[in-house]
């Protein structure tokens, strides 16, 4: 698990492409002081298992459902990601829960300076949009943002300097492709919500069971 505050950004050393995998060799520095074979880091919002690592970089495998769901794909040498290693239980919470468990990519559809802070417009599917709600939790490339505006076809986040320079929404343009991962809490709801449709189940139980407050 992790809470989608970046630690440090990445550089991609190399890459090796099959045709729906690839094999990742990534830069990197703050991630590997105490990183161990096994370890999970987040890659760009994607948790990834470290199978080889040295002083200055670590190498991670990218399988079939990652590389067609997720922006990973794209990546070139030199391309800059952003890295989150799993949280310790005895760390602070600063974000909120990031599985690193992609739903899917968006767009960025636009990017506005507002004084000190930059909104980005990222365009998104139905099916990733249904669990996006206002003020509510997202992240974006494994950056725990907070959902300023939302509607059928888009959604809005507001950055904070800090943010943008410590990530890579820095070297984002407009039409670059972004992961998305909703908050798992929606999910939730969702599937207790469809338990309740099959069951029978009223809303009156679920209040009595501590489902629903």
């Amino acid at each position: 698990m992790f809470t989608g505050i970046v630690e440090e950004i990445g550089k991609i050393n190399k890459i090796i492409k099959g045709e729906k995998s690839a094999k990742l060799i990534i830069n990197a520095d703050k991630v590997l002081e105490d990183v161990k074979f096994g370890d999970s880091i987040a890659v760009n919002g994607v948790c990834l298992t470290v199978t080889d690592y040295s002083s200055n970089n670590f190498t991670a495998y990218i399988m079939t459902e990652t590389f067609i769901k997720t922006n990973l794909k794209n990546l070139k040498p030199n391309d800059c990601v952003n890295l989150e290693r799993a949280l310790k239980l005895s760390d602070r919470f600063g974000g909120h829960i990031v599985s690193g468990h992609v739903d899917g990519v968006g767009t960025i559809k636009s990017i506005q300076r507002d004084e000190i802070a930059v909104w980005f417009e990222i365009k998104a599917p139905f099916e990733i949009l249904k669990y996006i709600v206002y003020k509510g939790s997202v992240a974006i490339d494994g950056i725990s943002l907070t959902v300023a505006f939302v509607d059928d076809f888009t959604f809005k986040v507001s950055i904070i300097p800090h943010t943008l320079q410590s990530t890579v929404l820095f070297y984002k343009k407009t039409g670059d492709e972004v992961n998305i991962e909703c908050d798992i809490l929606s999910k939730y709801v969702e599937k207790m919500m469809k338990f309740n449709s099959k069951k029978g189940l009223d809303m009156e139980f679920l209040r009595d069971n501590g489902f629903l407050i």
